[in-house]
């Protein structure tokens, strides 16, 4: 059969009608969602909270609600009547998340015949009628009883099978053209509900739950003058949303700090212990505002923000100038690299020599400041990455390091590596190694070369770990050291420019 523009344009117009009015028929009785409010946690995880006005009868209702995230975790939902004014029952309730697509549609229709709508090469339109062998529909995934998503191994794998004119083929011979919805389909995830009121009449019920794909970090970037160690700190908050809902409008909180989720044999998702609805409020200036909350902190963003499904937002939170952030350097010349586990040191006696231990001969470049007020900061800072800029002398930024910081309170130091100083070099080497087993004494003594290839003085802190035995002393050491911690000592050491110093000390054990 064969038809015109106008007839075809008037054939998908009736259809598409008939198909909405069966969805509004079938999600008439779903509750309407209203403020919604979040709590975003930065380990991927958030508390949802929604109102929702309930036209209940007397006794047992049935309810539908798909204003939800589709990574709820069914276990957390919390429905309840903040005003009291019913007393309300979950006699069950289920959750759905297999919304109607044209793949499911074509599972509900596996061995039926229906109709396929091509284009002819002339542009006219020819129904095909085809036989659905296979509709190639791969199932949602299924929460498990921790609300983990995993997918039924191997359930409607393949490409979809259609037998037309009794030929079976790998592809739609056109758009299918569906003769009803289908039973028991939904357009969104959907919550369902059986309640039971003591009394009939319009109520706004909250609800709340769990729900992963939600996240926030903390990103800062700091900038540096030409020269000096002054700088200025933007913190920005990224949030990112995966969770298959978009949020329009929304009030947003943030909660800052390690909140346990207990873990049980789990991928990526979290089984959560039950969690209480806050309130949420919006500060009136147009900055994050911040506060305790139990033991973590937590930020409030000054107006409602529309965080859609796959996207990923930035919001401005901390603004710092004039912060004194000084530089140093460090060398240790011991360990291989920045970071890595010292493999050689023991929690007993090593008496064996120390050749085969690697010599560094990076110098490592550090800043810090102080979380103060009187450092132009002096606030509770996320756990995030620090991205370090100086301006260089035409005006342009140039990229200089970054690391990640972790949650750090008011009045605390922060700590950052930079990298690896290029005009600056160390060298270390044992000079003599002594075991007098009757005395019980062990003699080690070194020689660190420090080298400043550069046009100004540096001061280097020299790290040396005294890990063969608990009991020490140091003799003879050619310039003033500081015991950091029990087996840890640390000099500070200026060279000058284009200039070499050496620095040696005896360690004497005794055990």
């Amino acid at each position: 059969m064969s038809f015109d523009l106008k007839q075809r344009n008037m054939m998908n117009r009736t259809k598409v009608l008939a198909f909405t009015g069966v969805l509004l028929a079938q999600f008439a009785a779903l509750a309407v969602a209203e403020n919604t409010s979040l709590t975003i946690y930065n380990q991927d995880f958030a508390v949802v909270r929604d109102k929702a006005v309930l036209d209940l009868k007397e006794g047992d209702n049935i309810i539908g609600f798909n204003e939800i995230a589709a990574t709820l975790e069914p276990q957390s939902v919390i429905l309840r009547d903040p005003k009291g004014e019913a007393k309300l029952q979950i006699l069950d309730q289920s959750f759905r998340n297999d919304p109607v697509t044209q793949q499911y549609l074509l599972s509900l229709f596996e061995g039926k015949t229906i109709q396929f709508q091509a284009i002819r090469p002339d542009g006219k339109i020819e129904l095909i009628d085809g036989k659905v062998i296979r509709s190639g529909y791969m199932a949602p995934q299924r929460p498990d009883r921790y609300g983990n998503y995993r997918q039924p191994n191997g359930f409607g794998a393949g490409e979809p099978v259609i037998e037309v004119a009794g030929k079976l083929q790998f592809q739609l011979p056109g758009m299918p053209l569906f003769p009803s919805l289908g039973d028991d389909t939904i357009l969104k995830p959907t919550l369902n509900w059986t309640l039971r009121s003591s009394k009939a009449g319009k109520i706004e019920a909250e609800i709340g739950y769990l729900a992963t794909g939600l996240s926030w970090q903390a990103d800062y970037n700091v900038v540096s003058p030409e020269t000096g160690d002054q700088c200025d700190i933007i913190g920005w908050v990224t949030f990112q949303n995966q969770s298959g809902k978009t949020f329009r409008d929304t009030k947003v909180n943030l909660m800052a700090g390690d909140v346990s989720r207990v873990q049980e044999n789990r991928n990526n998702d979290m089984g959560g212990r039950e969690m209480k609805l806050g309130t949420m409020s919006a500060p009136t200036d147009g900055n994050v505002t911040q506060k305790d909350f139990d033991d973590f902190k937590l930020y409030t963003l000054p107006r409602p923000v529309t965080l859609r499904n796959q996207e990923m937002k930035q919001v401005e939170f901390v603004k710092a100038t004039n912060v004194k952030a000084p530089r140093f350097y460090v060398y240790d010349g011991v360990l291989p690299e920045y970071g890595s586990s010292a493999w050689w040191l023991h929690n007993g006696l090593s008496t064996e020599p120390s050749y085969g231990i690697p010599t560094n001969k990076k110098v490592w470049i550090f800043r810090e400041f102080e979380n103060k007020e009187d450092n132009g900061l002096g606030i509770p800072l996320p756990k995030g990455k620090l991205r370090f800029y100086r301006r260089d002398t035409d005006g342009s930024l140039q990229f200089i390091g970054e690391d990640i910081i972790d949650h750090t309170p008011k009045n605390e130091k922060v700590r950052v590596y930079l990298g690896n100083a290029f005009d600056l070099v160390g060298e270390r080497k044992q000079t003599n190694f002594t075991v007098d087993s009757g005395r019980k004494t062990m003699t080690e003594t070194f020689e660190i070369t420090l080298k400043n290839r550069k046009k100004e003085a540096v001061e280097f802190r020299v790290v040396e770990h005294l890990y063969r035995w608990n009991n020490w002393e140091i003799k003879d050491p050619s310039d003033k050291f500081e015991k950091t911690d029990a087996r840890t000592i640390e000099f500070k050491i200026s060279v000058p420019a284009d200039g070499e110093k050496k620095v040696a000390y005896t360690v004497v054990y005794t055990w």
